[in-house]
């Protein structure tokens, strides 16, 4: 019930373009002596997804708070941690970074928005409708993380993102070829 009141707490970014982020438990665990006997550890997995400026340790430091407040215990006595994710690559090289992969966004007035609204214009005669994804995709790590500019374009529909019945057309694959095929020429024509 904390993480659900915390989830209802949460607040919007500043600007109100990407909204609230969310928190919700993807995973419990317990253990205890039996099956019959009170359980003596308890684990969650938090997903949480940060809206615009909100960063990991804003995000634990509000979880810590929200268990404190419903425990009543003091917010050092339980463990809060970000997860790490490890993983052997094909040269048996080991990786390992923290789940943690911030929001980004970029000002429509920026060099590389600006250089595909002149791509599209191009390419279809218009101009095109500049907003945000209400999923995430991996440039949380290229550009939230690392802070290489990056817009997004693709195909399908958005409200099937991420789903197991997710489609793509094929004009829809076409289109973004043609896009990003464009985008460099409008990138050199703003001497980018």
């Amino acid at each position: 019930l904390a993480m659900e009141q915390l989830n209802k707490d949460l607040q919007p970014d500043e600007d109100g373009f990407l909204g609230k982020g969310t928190i919700t438990v993807s995973v419990m665990d317990v253990k205890g002596p039996s099956q019959c006997a009170v359980a003596d550890y308890a684990m969650l997995y938090l997903d949480r997804r940060l809206t615009w400026g909100e960063d990991a340790d804003l995000a634990i430091a509000q979880v810590r708070e929200y268990i404190s407040k419903a425990t009543g215990d003091a917010p050092d006595s339980f463990i809060v941690e970000m997860p790490n994710y490890e993983k052997i690559g094909w040269t048996k090289k080991e990786y390992s970074q923290e789940l943690y992969f911030p929001t980004w966004k970029l000002d429509e007035d920026h060099f590389l928005v600006q250089s595909g609204i002149d791509a599209y214009k191009a390419l279809f005669g218009k101009k095109p409708v500049v907003d945000k994804w209400t999923f995430s995709t991996n440039l949380v790590a290229t550009t939230g993380r690392h802070k290489i500019p990056a817009i997004g374009f693709g195909p399908g529909d958005e409200d099937q993102a991420h789903a197991p019945n997710e489609i793509n057309r094929v004009d829809d694959l076409e289109i973004c070829a043609a896009f990003y095929a464009m985008l460099p020429y409008s990138l050199e024509a703003r001497g980018k």
